[in-house]
Order: structure tokens, then C-alpha cells, then sequence
């Protein structure tokens, strides 16, 4: 599959169209553009991103030992489950297997019909439930903010 460009020609007012052939993956979707540089740029916005907010009010709720250590714990379990998730991207083989494009592809190649349909309604209700926080949050910091 070839991804065909049109062009103008400002010049002599015409079409030009080229293709170019590193323009799809080895499975015939668009070709990803990130590097390196850009995926760490990302992993840092995250995680210091939900660090430094949420480092101040754990040490306030939990004191100077329980904070850093209950943030300790998140960090462990969010590497962990990072290195579970990275290890399904490809099925069955890692490094020559099908690509999984979601989280769901990868729970029903690896676990099945039936546990997609449980993570499935998991992953939407901790949307679901993180939704109606974020709305509950606004409405309380819009109220303070027009006291």
C-alpha cells in the first residue's frame, strides 16, 4: 500500500502526484513518526506532571514517611504494569508478532473473549467514575474561585 501525495505546482498552475512508499508499516498502517526524543518528552510531562501534584498532598494527608511511601508504591505498580503493557504490543512474539493497537486487543489475543468483556467494563467504569471526579472538582474549585 502506497500513500499518493498531490501536490501544486504554483508555479505552472498544475498536479503533481508522487507516492511515498515508507509512508505505511509493516502491517499497512500509517507509519508512526514518534523518535525517541518525543516519547521521553511525554514519560517526563506524566510523570512529573501527576508527581509534583500529588506529592505535596500525600505528605499532607499521610505525614513525611507514608507520602513518599505510598507514592513509592504507585510508582513500583505503574512500572510494572508499563513493562506488562510493553510486553503485549506484539502477539504472540514480542519483536515479530501481530501489533495490538489497544488496550483491549492486547486483553483479548492474551486472556480471551470473555476477560475483554470484563476489562472492558473495568476500563470504562474507572472512566466513567474518573469523569464524575473531575466534574466534582471543577464544580468545587469554580465555587471557590468565584467567592
Amino acid at each position: 500500500m502506497q500513500e499518493t501525495w498531490i501536490m501544486m505546482d504554483v508555479k505552472n498552475s498544475r498536479q503533481i502526484t508522487t507516492t511515498a512508499p515508507d509512508a505505511y508499516d509493516d502491517d499497512g498502517r500509517a507509519k508512526r513518526t514518534g523518535n525517541l526524543k518525543s516519547a521521553v518528552a511525554h514519560i517526563i510531562t506524566a510523570i512529573i506532571g501527576s508527581g509534583v501534584l500529588s506529592l505535596a498532598w500525600s505528605i499532607a494527608q499521610l505525614g513525611w514517611i507514608g507520602g513518599p511511601l505510598a507514592l513509592l508504591c504507585c510508582a513500583i505498580a505503574t512500572y510494572i504494569s508499563s513493562i506488562i503493557l510493553s510486553d503485549c504490543y506484539r502477539s504472540p512474539d514480542p519483536v515479530t508478532g501481530k501489533r495490538n493497537y489497544s488496550y483491549i486487543d492486547a486483553v483479548r489475543v492474551n486472556l480471551g473473549m470473555k476477560r475483554t468483556y470484563v476489562a472492558g467494563f473495568l476500563q470504562f467504569l474507572s472512566l466513567y467514575v474518573t469523569s464524575i471526579a473531575y466534574v466534582i472538582t471543577t464544580g468545587t474549585s469554580l465555587r471557590y474561585f468565584f467567592r
